[in-house]
């Protein structure tokens, strides 16, 4: 056995005789003890397609009869249509490599068939998340002083960023809790979408039994790259701001912009990490290492289905999120125009609650879609590169995979 650790969500585990995926490895044509009979141009093994021979000459042998029920020699294969059968499907997704369309598909499929544990996941914590946002906005974030008409830009962006900072610090305590609970929420969406792959259903109290020891090491996961963002942006940026003037400025932009291509490599070489550290309960550095190599030779395959991913999403967002802030203006007495000139009191109770709603429903579809791609694209990069579709196949208890 090597060092790539198996599929360990449906609790299957390598044994002796098998290969790094966990299935007995099949022998080889080759092998230096296989006694089968080989091919031979003069005595074929027995039940091989043997071709025809030419006539010869002067012989009143009859050519081979064509078989009625189809071109060629011999029947038809069991699957209607010639080349390799279809890859088995116990659960949302095809035992093989998956296209873009595959995982898309199996996501949302996750979330219509296992509706009701998904749905109770995401609308819990999006009502957690937005009963915290609604009262940090309340109470904790204070109304933003409008900008007087005759002040400098410089007076104005500096205001401006007062009231940012000021918004920051009141919406900490909802920061955290929204960390909390999105990272619950990750957690859990893991394990039930692992077993929906296998087609098995999870309850919520086995999903949290199962993820509820890993919480800890993810929450240190899900700091720890952004932190590691954060320092390579510093890092970039710190020369310019210690020159200073022009030149300090022209530096700042080129070191920002290197950082920034740094942080999206970053971003991608680890967005496995998560999925990899539940379902093969590694710790953070395995979880790191494991999504570093998952992830080469694909880096701008994941990009492009992760940005992919994100605008779908926030399409997604927009329709549902957009109808619910324009009765929220309705609703606050300004109508649509106070939400164009922003005369509207965004910390009314009316104009909160609404918007809360609609991000409710928007998050309760989201988190699962979100979700699911990064977990299948998991398991997709593990069935290329480990052949993890023959150990989910053994693990679902399909026929001729082994027990």
């Amino acid at each position: 056995m090597n060092d790539t650790p198996g599929w360990a969500s449906p609790g299957s585990a390598p044994s002796d005789g098998q290969d790094d995926a966990g299935v007995p490895r099949p022998s080889s044509p080759g092998d230096a003890n296989d006694s089968a009979p080989q091919w031979s141009k003069d005595q074929p093994p027995a039940g091989r397609w043997q071709p025809p021979t030419a006539p010869v000459q002067g012989a009143s042998s009859p050519p081979p009869a064509r078989a009625r029920s189809g071109p060629g020699w011999g029947a038809p294969p069991p699957h209607g249509q010639w080349g390799p059968p279809p890859a088995a499907k116990p659960g949302v997704i095809p035992l093989r490599p998956l296209t873009l369309g595959e995982i898309l598909d199996g996501a949302v499929t996750t979330l219509r068939r296992y509706w009701q544990t998904v749905l109770t996941v995401s609308v819990t914590v999006a009502v957690v998340m937005q009963v915290a946002e609604i009262l940090a906005q309340r109470y904790l974030v204070p109304a933003p002083e409008p900008v007087h008409p005759d002040a400098s830009p410089a007076e104005a962006l500096a205001q401006s960023l007062d009231a940012a900072q000021a918004q920051l610090i009141g919406m900490g305590p909802a920061y955290l809790i929204m960390v909390a609970a999105t990272l619950v929420s990750a957690a859990l969406l893991t394990v039930v979408i692992s077993r929906a792959v296998l087609g098995r259903p999870v309850t919520i109290g086995a999903a949290w039994q199962e993820a509820r020891p890993r919480l800890l090491q993810l929450l240190g996961l899900t700091l720890l790259v952004p932190l590691l963002s954060a320092v390579v942006v510093f890092v970039g940026l710190l020369p310019g701001l210690l020159l200073g003037g022009r030149a300090g400025a022209g530096l700042a932009f080129i070191g920002g912009t290197c950082a920034f291509v740094v942080v999206i490599w970053l971003t991608i070489r680890f967005s496995l990490a998560s999925p990899a550290l539940m379902l093969e309960r590694q710790g953070i550095k395995k979880a790191l290492q494991r999504s570093a190599k998952l992830v080469q030779g694909s880096w701008w395959r994941i990009l492009g289905i992760s940005i992919l991913t994100q605008l779908l999403v926030f399409l997604v967002a927009m329709i549902v999120a957009v109808p619910f802030l324009l009765i929220a203006g309705v609703a606050s007495g300004h109508g649509v125009g106070g939400l164009l000139d922003g005369s509207v009191a965004d910390n009314s109770w009316s104009f909160l609650v609404i918007t809360g709603i609609g991000g409710v429903i928007t998050s309760a579809i989201t988190y699962p879609v979100s979700a699911g791609v990064a977990v299948l694209l998991y398991i997709d990069q593990r069935i290329r590169r480990e052949a993890l579709d023959l150990e989910l196949a053994r693990a679902a208890g399909l026929p001729g995979y082994g027990g």
